[in-house]
């Protein structure tokens, strides 16, 4: 009985490490849209131009990017509990110069801190996945996770503004502050210690070197890169302001449209996955992505969408937009088994840091478009053009993806017919 009992209560644990490392997926998720729902009030408060929003909702990708294959290493050996718990709070102090700082640089360092502690939380999901569950579990815990990572990118939007309008918004960052000690203090008190296993292999650095110098992984990841500016460009920060300014929709509503590309990333994560697998065609499936997801965004730039096409245009985006994990495959599969788990990591790192050049490079087409407008508070205010302007660079980026995609896939077609 007492057997019984123990096993009982392994199994628990393993759950609940599970869904403490889900949760903090959904927390990043919510930090990293935090910029999207609070465009002006972060503009006030410091004086911003665009060119500088940019620079701050983009810099979070340089830090998530930079310490991805460091912080992947701090997990196999520290483990998740002592990593995860510290990458919680480096993200709730990243929080803290928006409510206390009166110098911009002190938000932007915050910025990168918070982008820093993110890194750990999909890190993070594989680690305890591959702890706690069967390795023919992996995908379907896995999916789980990213859905539920997801529901925080969705409940970053309207359900945020919400509570913005009836509380401010520096009562909603503190509650999010707040929430996030809770659950520093939960994964590291109930997460269990690591033991991590011998290692006898210290070739970490060559790896690295054979991963790095790989000219195809390369070229996949900077291909990926250039397809990741729905999500990582207009969903994240500039999708609210574009709305409100060019189509004049109404802020609460508003809110709420561009987490609708998060939604159908829920959906289009197992779909495009699921297809592809049976087919094999995951050059043609992220091709496919590519033209899609940029004659939408054509057709919104353009002027023609309305509220209620983009209520389904924009999950179709978002299912399209779940062609990073064909991509992160297709990098991963062109190296030897030994390099998998790296060249995961990097091809992560890299489409993540084309994150900050979609941010960098609309905010900065905004300035130099910008007729001088200001606000009664003496911020500068953008005209339709401008935004529209900016969010150019998205679809001339999927363009240049769906070329680059079509002469790997036929490089590959040749290469395949020669063997």
């Amino acid at each position: 009985m007492p057997k019984k009992k123990e096993q009982a209560e392994e199994g628990s644990i393993v759950w609940v490490m599970w869904a403490l490392a889900s949760f903090f997926y959904a927390f990043q998720y919510i930090l990293r849209v935090l910029p999207n729902i609070m465009m002006a009030q972060i503009q006030d408060r410091f004086s911003l131009d665009a060119a500088d929003f940019g620079q701050y909702a983009g810099v979070y990708y340089i830090g998530y990017a930079a310490v991805h294959i460091p912080i992947g290493i701090l997990l196999d050996r520290k483990g998740p509990r002592i990593v995860m718990s510290l990458c919680i709070l480096l993200s709730v102090l990243g929080l803290l110069p928006l409510l206390y700082a009166d110098v911009w640089i002190y938000p932007l360092v915050g910025r990168m801190l918070i982008g820093i502690g993110s890194s750990a939380a999909i890190l993070g999901v594989f680690k305890v996945i591959r702890m706690a569950f069967p390795e023919k579990r992996f995908v379907r815990m896995l999916g789980f996770s990213v859905a539920i990572g997801l529901l925080g990118a969705i409940y970053g939007g309207q359900p945020v503004y919400f509570f913005m309008r009836y509380l401010g918004w520096s009562q909603v960052i503190e509650i999010i502050c707040i929430f996030g000690l809770l659950l520093a203090a939960a994964v590291y008190g109930i997460m269990p210690p690591y033991d991590p296993p011998k290692r006898t292999d210290d070739s970490i650095w060559h790896d690295i070197k054979e991963v790095c110098t790989n000219q195809r992984v390369l070229l996949i990841c900077f291909m990926g890169g250039l397809m990741v500016g729905p999500l990582e460009g207009f969903a994240d920060a500039w999708g609210v302001g574009y709305l409100q300014t060019v189509y004049q929709f109404d802020h609460f509503r508003t809110a709420s449209l561009p987490s609708l590309i998060f939604f159908g990333m829920c959906f289009g994560s197992p779909l495009l996955s699921y297809i592809s697998e049976r087919t094999k065609a995951y050059y043609p499936m992220t091709i496919l992505s590519a033209c899609v997801m940029g004659a939408i965004f054509i057709f919104m730039l353009g002027g023609w969408g309305s509220e209620a096409a983009f209520t389904y245009l924009f999950p179709i985006v978002g299912v399209f937009c779940a062609s990073q994990i064909l991509v992160i495959y297709k990098a991963s599969s062109s190296v030897p088994e030994r390099y998998i788990a790296l060249t995961t990591s990097l091809a992560n790192m890299i489409i993540m840091t084309f994150g900050y050049l979609f941010h960098a490079s609309i905010g900065w087409i905004m300035k130099t478009t910008w007729q001088g407008q200001l606000s009664d508070g003496g911020r500068p205010v953008y005209s339709a053009e401008n935004f529209t302007m900016g969010l150019s660079v998205i679809p001339s980026t999927l363009i240049i993806a769906a070329i680059g995609f079509s002469c790997l896939y036929w490089s590959d077609k040749k290469q395949a017919v020669k063997t």
